[in-house]
């Protein structure tokens, strides 16, 4: 008759040892798999989508981008949002001067674009950042200095300026070519 020893032995305590650590490592390499499935997703769904298609998913008019947005980047967790323009964009558009940086920043949610950086208007010979805009039913309100702020219709946002011309673009080649503007 053999008996059934209550304390495991030596080879039991490995044997449950070797199977702990084979969970852990299927545990760890799940998570890699399931990061680079999520990884490989968002690739894909910012290849999918345009800069100005997340714009107007967060219910904003795709002509506060100038053309040319020539990539982007989302967190869709914490709204993180970058934009990248092959180069800094400076146009006109009636009495302001408007700068864009080659790279725009920002926190995006719906209808808000917070801790905006890279946009920079003229307003009587000073440069302010724009920090925020907000879009408050036809109307967006853009706020420079935290405290001062300026409306305008969503209407005057729905066609994206060019670099170098804005919307007085009349001169320009056929082929989109701004560079002698």
């Amino acid at each position: 008759m053999t008996s059934i020893s209550p304390t495991p032995t030596k080879r039991d305590k490995t044997n449950l040892w070797s199977s702990v650590m084979m969970m852990r490592r299927f545990s760890i390499m799940y998570l890699c798999i399931l990061m680079n499935v999520k990884l490989a997703h968002a690739i894909r769904v910012q290849e999918e989508f345009s800069a100005y298609d997340i714009l107007k998913q967060y219910d904003f008019p795709v002509g506060i981008l100038p053309i040319g947005v020539t990539g982007y980047e989302l967190n869709p967790n914490t709204g993180k949002f970058t934009a990248y323009l092959n180069q800094t964009c400076n146009f006109s558009i009636k009495s302001y001067e408007l700068k864009y940086k080659s790279t725009i920043k920002g926190v995006i949610s719906k209808g808000k674009l917070a801790k905006m950086k890279g946009v920079s208007v003229k307003v009587e010979h000073v440069w302010l950042k724009i920090l925020e805009v907000t879009r408050i039913g036809d109307e967006l309100e853009f706020s420079v200095l935290g405290t001062a702020s300026a409306d305008f219709a969503v209407d005057n946002f729905l066609e994206s300026p060019q670099c170098g011309c804005g919307f007085d673009c009349n001169d320009l080649h056929k082929d989109g070519d701004v560079s002698s503007v």
